[in-house]
């Protein structure tokens, strides 16, 4: 049996049709650009988030980059978030001619360390960008109050928390703006790039809308140097058909991961996401990572370049992780690694000048996380078997760890 880490295959089945309507629906309009497709969606993705307003765009990046722009956040500028994430978190920063500063993660969480937020403000901070990494939402009331402190703006990165929620509220109606991927392996997923952008400012919105389409407020009037960024409509209509399910989606990713946790307790060297028992904490679970814990030698042990590519940048080589990740691919489990290389020690940001073990946290998690397949119409056989093959393999090798 070939255990995907993501597929498509069962939910386009259970939709097609009406996926199909709703493209051939388009396509007969010809109206391609702009339109009830797009008005539909972005009045029920406001909905959804619980904003005054949601502004479609042509991908996640995009959204963080209109909702800087929007907010004035520009040259001389810095913005606090986490190295640990998709690139296009610090991108979306540098993009708009500003500067990432990055703060260690948490150990339990993944999640920016809210405790090392204040020592890094300056007095050209500008903004914090929380990342809700994974489906995992930050502590928003803690980090609200931070902003509130210091007079700081908050873009919510919500790329890969699409129908989460920190105490009940959604993510992306927390801070000044929230920021949304349509990614097709995202909770809510698109048929290629898009994304939105969500506030309750109408000037703010107002703003994103005209930057969105060239800086202009009316035809062939250009008030702002903008970008070409716009949700199509056949990415609309296929949102509208799926946004309805987005609730059980998420309810079923929860239970997929509730069984892994429960099924892979005390494992040897397998370090589960926390269950996240607090109430208030909304969960998503885009992803289900767990952590191959180095040994010993592999944490004091720099390596030499090699297969993994984390080991050309001076960071730790996970064998461990690197074994258990080869094996289940040899038993039909796919799994992913988000992500081998933070954003700190990317080559395009070299010239941050950031030492390694500047952010010890983010840089051990990148030798040592691992995503398991998760997705709502993963079979509970499919299920059965991740389990099956993680117990056996990590079992086995404890004790031959053991006779060693």
């Amino acid at each position: 049996m070939q255990v995907p880490p993501f597929s498509l295959s069962q939910q386009l089945t259970d939709l097609g049709p009406e996926l199909d309507d709703a493209i051939l629906r388009v396509l007969h309009s010809g109206q391609y650009i702009g339109g009830g497709e797009i008005q539909s969606f972005e009045t029920a993705f406001s909905t959804c988030v619980s904003t005054a307003h949601s502004v479609g765009c042509n991908s996640g990046t995009d959204a963080l980059i209109l909702a800087l722009r929007g907010l004035g956040i520009g040259a001389g500028d810095q913005v606090i978030t986490a190295s640990f994430s998709f690139f296009a978190t610090a991108e979306a920063i540098s993009a708009v001619g500003a500067t990432p500063v990055f703060v260690d993660v948490d150990p339990i969480t993944y999640l920016i360390d809210l405790t090392k937020i204040e020592a890094a403000i300056t007095p050209n901070t500008k903004a914090l960008m929380p990342v809700h990494l994974f489906g995992r939402p930050v502590d928003m009331e803690a980090l609200m109050a931070i902003a509130r402190r210091h007079r700081l703006q908050v873009v919510e990165d919500c790329a890969q928390a699409t129908g989460a929620n920190w105490n009940g509220k959604p993510v992306g109606s927390w801070g000044d703006v929230g920021c949304f991927s349509f990614f097709p392996t995202k909770n809510l997923g698109g048929a290629g790039d898009g994304g939105a952008v969500t506030c309750d400012d109408d000037g703010l919105a107002q703003r994103i809308r005209e930057l969105a389409v060239h800086g202009m407020p009316r035809r062939y009037l250009h008030t702002a140097l903008g970008y070409n960024s716009r949700l199509d409509a056949l990415q609309a209509a296929v949102l509208n058909v799926k946004l309805p399910h987005l609730s059980t989606w998420v309810e079923k990713r929860a239970a997929i991961a509730s069984r892994y946790i429960k099924a892979l307790a005390d494992l040897p060297g397998l370090e589960l996401p926390d269950p996240a028992a607090d109430p208030a904490v909304g969960h998503g679970w885009n992803q289900f990572v767990v952590r191959v814990n180095l040994s010993q030698e592999e944490q004091q042990t720099e390596s030499a370049p090699g297969s993994n590519p984390a080991s050309h940048f001076g960071l730790p080589k996970s064998h461990r992780r690197d074994w258990l990740k080869q094996s289940l691919q040899e038993q039909g489990v796919s799994t992913i690694i988000y992500y081998p290389i933070p954003i700190h020690r990317q080559p395009a940001y070299v010239d941050l000048g950031l030492a390694p073990g500047s952010l010890p946290m983010t840089e051990q998690l990148c030798s040592e996380v691992l995503s398991l397949p998760i997705f709502p119409e993963l079979s509970e056989e499919q299920q059965d078997r991740v389990i099956r093959v993680v117990k056996r393999l990590l079992s086995s090798s404890a004790q031959e760890q053991m006779v060693a």
